[in-house]
């Protein structure tokens, strides 16, 4: 049985507990019984990650879309199409949904629903870097950073323990991939794309081929789909983990032919 099959079957709390548990066993209308354990769940089993991933993910989205005072269009637009971009089933989506609306409430405690999804991820860095990359795309919906979200970002860093360094880098891919995939065509690649590349790779155009592949390799790796499930990641996310993959391989195959020519 999958996690959200486990998780439909009722003990989401003794799963969880928590902020997380409480706000997902609400969002599925479930008793919070810590007594028993009614779901199967190991205590550091990859389905309880993946629980604490889908319910921290959605939750933190909707609150940094609520940051400045108002969630706009654009940013409902992007949660959406992120939602439509997974394969959840009608009731994940409706759950997504949710969470999203519940970490717009007043009284959404971020502090104690980022500790909580720490300790569940533990040491698994990709995991909480994947996580960082949706909330980036929730932040930069409207097109600019407002300094509230930026506040809230840093409040992420500083509670998963995420460098601020490797945050903005981060930032500078997703402005790159954003470049790349509106102005590439099957035209010849222009300067523009070529150096958008390099920042997807997080490497600068002066890097040696050795190191570039260095970047392209530990990137893909980071990115692996099978991976990523292994560390956590829900099965119906690992859309965004292999467009990720596939926007890294095409960066390094544009370097690559760029300095073959």
């Amino acid at each position: 049985m999958s996690w959200w099959g486990k998780i439909a079957g009722g003990g989401i709390g003794f799963m969880l507990g928590g902020p997380l548990g409480g706000m997902l066993g609400a969002v599925l209308g479930h008793q919070v019984d810590k007594a028993k354990n009614k779901s199967g769940f190991d205590p550091n089993s990859q389905e309880r990650a993946q629980a604490a991933f889908f319910t921290a993910t959605f939750s933190v989205m909707g609150h940094i879309a609520k940051a400045d005072g108002q969630v706009t269009q654009q940013e409902i637009q992007v949660a959406e199409s992120i939602f439509d971009h997974m394969n959840f089933q009608p009731e994940q989506r409706k759950a997504a949904i949710e969470l999203f609306n519940k970490g717009k409430q007043d009284d959404f405690d971020l502090q104690e629903v980022l500790s909580q999804f720490k300790q569940e991820c533990g040491r698994k860095i990709t995991l909480i870097q994947m996580f960082m990359q949706i909330q980036l795309q929730a932040v930069y919906a409207d097109g600019d950073k407002h300094p509230q979200e930026e506040r809230i970002l840093k409040e992420i860093c500083d509670v998963l323990g995420y460098p601020a360094a490797m945050l903005s880098q981060l930032e500078a891919m997703l402005f790159s991939q954003r470049q790349y995939q509106s102005g590439h065509n099957n035209q010849s690649p222009t300067q523009s794309d070529i150096a958008n590349a390099y920042s997807i790779l997080g490497v600068e155009a002066s890097a040696s081929d050795a190191d570039v592949k260095k970047a392209y390799r530990r990137l893909m790796s980071q990115h692996h789909p099978d991976k990523l499930i292994s560390k956590g990641l829900p099965e119906e996310m690992i859309k965004i983990a292999t467009d990720k993959s596939q926007q890294i391989q095409k960066a390094y195959e544009l370097i690559s032919k760029s300095r073959n020519n």
